[in-house]
């Protein structure tokens, strides 16, 4: 390995590690231990920098450019660039090394999270499918979390009340910078997904569907269109699909004068008192009682 390659002591850099005892604290501790930050740091310009870690880190990298370029490689074998304005994020565990470019060296801020929620946060927001381009209100955010943040933990090392700040901080950052950036191509897809199913199911009101039926006609397989559901509304499909059919029979009970048993019959529901049943269960009246509601 080239000897002029180094981890760290750049002029000007910012490095704060946690020590471990703090961490050990943090880590039992309610408020903190689900995410906190286990170190942090910016070095700027950041010629020679390398970093090799065979076995992975115990933390969740990550890892913002904000000049230059440098590069990633993860487990021995997936290499990709990181450019201006791109953050990366390398999984807790994950063999990796990385390193400035020679001709633009990189200057990055970084921080190192623990914690089981962590994961959740990469999952959800796709954070690990490559890197993400930070548009430029996301950039703002994150510079500023970062420094404050950083003095933060510099300044009063040992106060819980200051990590759990930092933590929640920390949480909001992600979400932002996820929702902003994160996953953007593969949320599309999901949406997709999630509205070929409604308008489906929303065509279909009057009639009975099938999950493997409405598996086939989004092209998932009923595990993974499960899934969907239950992450994107909280429901599996056909329970959706049920509280679609009440929705419509609420309004045609607000807005027609069709009986109890004709609003069944017009969601596909022959047995009446099936549908007062459920209809009471998902609305919390009943439809006769719903019918006499002053609406508006």
């Amino acid at each position: 390995m080239d000897n002029t390659r180094k981890p760290e002591g750049f002029e000007e850099e910012k490095l704060f590690v946690l020590p471990d005892y703090m961490q050990t604290e943090l880590s039992r501790s309610e408020l903190t231990r689900d995410l906190f930050i286990s170190d942090i740091g910016f070095f700027p310009r950041a010629r020679h920098h390398y970093r090799e870690r065979p076995e992975g880190s115990d933390s969740h990298i990550f890892i913002f450019c904000s000049d230059g370029e440098g590069w990633i490689e993860l487990d021995q074998h997936k290499t990709f660039p990181l450019t201006q304005n791109h953050l990366a994020v390398i999984p807790a565990k994950t063999p990796h090394r990385y390193g400035a470019s020679s001709n633009a060296p990189w200057s990055i801020y970084w921080f190192h999270l623990r914690g089981d929620h962590v994961a959740s946060f990469i999952r959800m927001y796709g954070m690990d499918a490559g890197t993400l381009h930070l548009p430029i209100g996301a950039i703002s955010e994150f510079n500023d979390v970062f420094d404050r943040c950083y003095a933060l933990l510099s300044d009063k090392t040992y106060s819980l009340p200051i990590h759990t700040h930092v933590s929640q901080s920390i949480r909001q950052l992600i979400s932002g910078i996820g929702i902003s950036a994160g996953g953007t191509a593969k949320d599309k897809k999901r949406e997709q997904y999630l509205e070929l199913a409604i308008r489906y199911m929303s065509d279909r009101l009057e009639d009975s569907i099938k999950l493997p039926e409405l598996a086939k006609h989004t092209g998932l397989s009923k595990q993974h269109l499960i899934l969907l559901f239950n992450e994107e509304t909280g429901f599996p499909p056909i329970e959706y699909f049920l509280r679609m059919k009440i929705q419509r029979a609420a309004q045609m009970l607000s807005l027609t004068g069709l009986t109890i048993k004709e609003v069944a019959a017009s969601i596909g529901i022959t047995d009446p008192y099936y549908f007062s049943r459920l209809f009471k269960k998902m609305t919390g009246s009943a439809p006769s009682a719903y019918r006499n509601v002053p609406k508006g």
